[in-house]
């Protein structure tokens, strides 16, 4: 029939758009700009992730920096910071082999004790208590710098543990040699292969309450005295003498040269009720790891294998509240030998 031919649609000639080819209309090639670049959104490959090299990371991934090549993003310079982009806000500046302690009852026993100490970071409107105050006049005394800094940067230092406002640079934790533990009064607290943070932090704080001599742990394969575990403490750790030795079974030989008897918590039928057992003191007190308990070796080394009476419904307690009982009953023990 003798109608019109039908209209191009809007966009002919432009890229996207379509072209005339004999008669009809039809895509126009969008594969290769005019400068053999890909198309914006192109890998150059199938499946390709837009805006990425293939294999490489997406844009705006922490990781990526500005120029670095990854999107058009990159070439336009950093975005403003914000929800995200954690890695364009600042950061703390804590020095390579240095720890950053937080929570206030971890950086304020930090204060009190031995640490190698360089700078306490505070959170801007941080709300204030005793601890703060007390804080505060420390770090004065021993002349350690106090920077106030935006909440963020703490949140992002920690990722986003609980640091209540309050942060620290401090030198490591330093470990004491075997034989100073050893050669100290009183119960002595051994941890096997502990790798709970929060355990091994609720067992220190319990071991310095009550007085210990220190703290014995292997030198691998358990969790170590980090920052986490200072927190988890409280900071009790900090006042405690802590050695971590590479032979578990060899330090308890030592104890027991020294006359401790050496006691393995265990949950099993067979250990003795502890709260009935004839124990002499000071005694060496043995906590296994979570879920699997004494290592054979050193389960063979214990000259007595002790549990508590479980009366309730439930069958077990975790490692740190079935230690922290016995060490408080081995107190009770010193003090009624020394009447």
């Amino acid at each position: 029939m003798g109608g019109r031919a039908p209209k191009p649609p809007q966009g002919g000639g432009k890229p996207g758009g379509r072209e005339k080819d004999g008669g009809e209309w039809k895509p126009r090639n969008t594969e290769k700009r005019s400068d053999d670049r890909p198309a914006k959104g192109s890998t150059g490959k199938p499946g390709g992730r837009p805006g990425s090299k293939p294999g490489g990371k997406p844009p705006g991934r922490s990781g990526d920096k500005p120029g670095s090549g990854h999107g058009d993003r990159d070439q336009r310079g950093p975005r403003r910071a914000g929800p995200g982009s954690r890695h364009l806000r600042p950061q703390l500046p804590v020095a390579q082999g240095n720890e950053l302690l937080y929570g206030r009852n971890a950086v304020l026993e930090a204060l009190r004790g031995q640490r190698k100490l360089h700078r306490v970071w505070m959170a801007e409107g941080v709300r204030d208590d005793e601890r703060i105050a007390a804080i505060l006049k420390l770090a004065e005394e021993r002349r350690v710098p106090l920077d106030r800094v935006p909440r963020e940067m703490l949140d992002d230092a920690t990722r986003g543990a609980n640091h209540q406002g309050v942060g620290m640079e401090a030198g490591e934790y330093q470990y004491v040699e075997l034989a100073e533990v050893i050669g100290g009064r009183g119960t002595v607290l051994v941890l096997d292969h502990l790798q709970d943070p929060q355990n091994f932090g609720t067992l220190l704080r319990a071991a310095e309450a009550a007085g210990v001599a220190g703290v014995i742990i292997p030198e691998d394969r358990a969790v170590a005295v980090t920052p986490a575990v200072v927190n988890a403490s409280a900071g009790a750790v900090e006042h405690l003498l802590v050695a971590a030795t590479p032979n578990l079974p060899r330090a308890l030989e030592d104890l027991k040269a020294s006359g401790r008897w050496v006691l393995g918590m265990a949950g099993e039928e067979g250990a003795a009720d502890l709260f009935g057992a004839d124990i002499p003191t000071p005694a060496a007190l043995v906590v296994g790891a979570e879920g699997t308990g004494l290592g054979k070796r050193v389960r063979s080394m214990c000259d007595l294998l002790v549990g508590l009476p479980m009366r309730g419904r439930v069958e077990s307690l975790n490692a740190a509240t079935a230690g922290s009982i016995a060490l408080y009953d081995l107190v009770r023990r010193e003090g009624a030998s020394e009447t």
